[in-house]
């Protein structure tokens, strides 16, 4: 379930027409209103963390491999240990990605690192990061303009919450709650997303949410009340 589910999203997400000149203008607005509100930062984060090699090798590998990886095995953590939790946590993750796919087709985006004249570094251009589907040769069989909502940080909260609701060891709370922190820094300092590609990120979670509770007639993630949180 979990590859057709990927496989699908990978499909549509990649369907989308490239609006390249659409994605560029997305972007300069979104500039421009990350501008007015100052918490246009994301140039001063890519710049320093680019000064530290290997931390920008490794957040280029995380953000091309890592949080799938993790998304996965949360949501076979659910299956495994708390089943009565999985029906609707698996309705919350999916959900939320099928409002991300209309996300993407309604406002194509170019990430801060294509966007000309911006000043932004391409870390995974210059560092030549391997296994990167946002460049190199498989830069063609992916959709670069497919920066709103940011899925990084939808599907990292998403981790989160569903880890920290659905168990009592305090390191495994923190590590879930530092999880999208972190998450949300190698999405900037890699200069993928925009602070506001966060934000639609969390938005996205958040509706997929409500679409959860409209299906499954109860608030996500399920479970949260009647599957016994791990000790």
């Amino acid at each position: 379930m979990i590859v057709i589910g990927y496989g699908l999203y990978s499909l549509v997400r990649n369907a989308v027409p490239t609006k390249r000149s659409l994605g560029y203008a997305h972007a300069r607005t979104i500039v421009h209103i990350e501008s007015v509100l100052h918490i246009d930062g994301e140039q001063a984060v890519n710049h320093a963390l680019n000064r530290i090699g290997p931390l920008i090798v490794g957040m280029n590998y995380y953000y091309a491999v890592f949080h799938f990886v993790i998304t996965i095995g949360v949501l076979v953590w659910v299956y495994v240990q708390h089943p009565l939790a999985y029906r609707a946590s698996r309705t919350w993750l999916f959900a939320t990605t099928v409002l991300a796919l209309v996300g993407f087709y309604a406002y194509p985006l170019a990430p801060p690192r294509l966007l000309p004249g911006a000043g932004f570094i391409d870390t995974l251009v210059v560092h030549h990061t391997w296994g990167s589907l946002a460049s190199g040769e498989l830069a063609k069989v992916s959709n670069q303009y497919a920066a709103m909502p940011s899925m990084h940080i939808g599907w990292s909260l998403w981790c989160a919450l569903t880890v920290f609701s659905l168990t009592k060891r305090t390191w495994l709370r923190r590590a879930a709650l530092a999880y999208p922190i972190f998450t949300l820094a190698v999405i900037i300092g890699t200069a993928n997303h925009f602070f506001l590609d966060a934000a639609g990120g969390v938005l996205t979670l958040a509706a997929g949410g409500l679409a959860t509770r409209l299906i499954l007639g109860r608030a996500a993630p399920h479970g949260v009340n009647d599957a016994t949180p791990m000790k």
